[in-house]
């Protein structure tokens, strides 16, 4: 995203808060529902344009706005009609910018119902913080939601976004913009490995899910789906400062009475933390993944949190 771009992208969402604009993103499958309702083939208004991903009329959104769209190379041409391809989601006092319905393809940007129990659970966690972190990271921050709530919950801290997905920290790098923070910043990193120094506080919702054609915002790799969750906590602890925490948003493949994924790291919890805790946020999400390949065994997939204090 070259800088005029940029600013376009800026300006567009300064705009559409201004209008009035809220929507709160669904999953996929009942966004497919919604919008194959009758009467739901063409955006009629901001949410249907910007939210819901429904081409639209031209003549549909003032002038402005749909100049500031073509600057910042987000619309697409279908036959008479146009269709952004970028959506805003709202998070509290946040618009975030992220990746248009369907979400399909290898650079999309993530964001839905996992964001909001990701978030709302990390601000609730927030009380073991005392006066905040002076240096935290959000690892695989997508479009920046955890990142950008940090960065504006402590102002004094300074807050880096990593992804591999350069189109990501360009979103992320726009949001912050939006929420006009300036205690911000993005790092194109795999992981950890682009990053310097060590933290107060680590945050992350990788990718968990098992996906044939191994996109990255959606593969979370072997190990049933988690590979990335499981380096993000063992790789974490060697960069925390004593006492920082680090809080994980995962979903965990299960067959029966046992979580692997909390086997394979409790060993490590037990020896670097003077203090943690993993809960299950809820038993039974993306139950459709589990007719797909490599989860044959699996009963379901569960939302669990782990927040972790580095001894």
């Amino acid at each position: 995203m070259n800088p005029s771009q940029a600013t376009a992208l800026l300006t567009l969402g300064h705009s559409l808060r201004q209008a009035g604009y809220r929507f709160m993103t669904v999953t996929p499958s009942t966004h497919r529902r919604i919008n194959g309702r009758p009467g739901n083939e063409r955006a009629l208004d901001l949410r249907g344009i910007f939210g819901w991903s429904r081409p639209f009329e031209p003549g549909l959104l003032p002038p402005r706005m749909l100049a500031l769209m073509r600057e910042a190379g987000i619309v697409k041409e279908e036959g008479s009609l146009l269709r952004s391809t970028l959506r805003l989601s709202t998070l509290g006092s946040l618009l975030l910018y992220h990746s248009a319905y369907p979400t399909s393809e290898d650079d999309a940007v993530f964001f839905g119902p996992d964001t909001y129990r990701f978030v709302g659970t990390m601000e609730r966690a927030f009380g073991w913080l005392g006066a905040g972190p002076a240096r935290a990271v959000e690892i695989g921050c997508g479009g920046g939601p955890a990142a950008i709530t940090i960065a504006q919950r402590y102002p004094h801290a300074e807050v880096t976004g990593t992804d591999i997905n350069v189109k990501a920290l360009d979103l992320a790098t726009v949001n912050a913009r939006l929420a006009g923070l300036d205690n911000f910043q993005a790092c194109h990193s795999d992981l950890y490995a682009g990053l310097q120094g060590d933290f107060d506080l680590i945050v992350s919702n990788p990718p968990y899910i098992l996906d044939e054609d191994e996109r990255p915002y959606r593969h979370g790799g072997g190990e049933r789906g988690a590979e990335i969750s499981r380096r993000i906590v063992e790789e974490g602890l060697d960069r925390l400062r004593p006492g920082g925490s680090l809080m994980l948003y995962t979903g965990v493949a299960i067959s029966g009475p046992d979580d692997h994924f909390l086997e394979s790291v409790r060993p490590l919890l037990e020896k670097e933390c003077g203090a943690w805790s993993y809960e299950e946020l809820d038993p039974d999400i993306f139950g459709g993944q589990l007719g797909e390949p490599g989860y044959e065994e699996v009963e379901r997939i569960a939302a669990v949190w782990l927040h972790a204090v580095k001894r």
